[in-house]
């Protein structure tokens, strides 16, 4: 990863750090529930995403250094988190998608963010269960 690449990731996990345990208290944040890889215990992430049909898509802002990505890596089945409603499903990182193109036909605020902050960008799809 590049240095310009490095600050970002650095400035924005520091800040993530501090807002991630409000927003997850927020009823209508969309959250991903993952299983932690060492862990074992759920472990919820503030994202921002659309559900489509039976998928959730998510674009990941720094790919597979984010810590639900490699915790998607271990265990696949995970829950999302919308409109305060859960919903089990298996996600699938998708390496392949253009993850630019993907932000485009997801909300506008968080797109913004993931492109102004991320580096190494990754499409995640939820397939829901229900």
């Amino acid at each position: 990863m590049t240095s310009r690449a490095e600050r970002k990731y650095r400035a924005a996990t520091a800040f993530q750090r501090r807002l991630n345990p409000v927003l997850r208290r927020l009823p209508l944040q969309t959250l991903l529930e993952t299983t932690g890889r060492v862990s074992g215990l759920p472990r919820a992430t503030p994202v921002g995403g659309r559900r489509a049909g039976d998928a959730f898509w998510l674009v990941s802002e720094f790919g597979e250094r984010s810590q639900y990505v490699r915790n998607i890596k271990a265990d696949p089945r995970v829950r999302v988190r919308v409109r305060g409603r859960w919903h089990t499903g298996t996600a699938h990182l998708l390496p392949d998608d253009d993850p630019v193109a993907r932000l485009r036909l997801l909300p506008r605020f968080n797109s913004a963010a993931v492109r102004a902050f991320g580096a190494g960008l990754l499409t995640v799809r939820v397939d829901l269960d229900d």
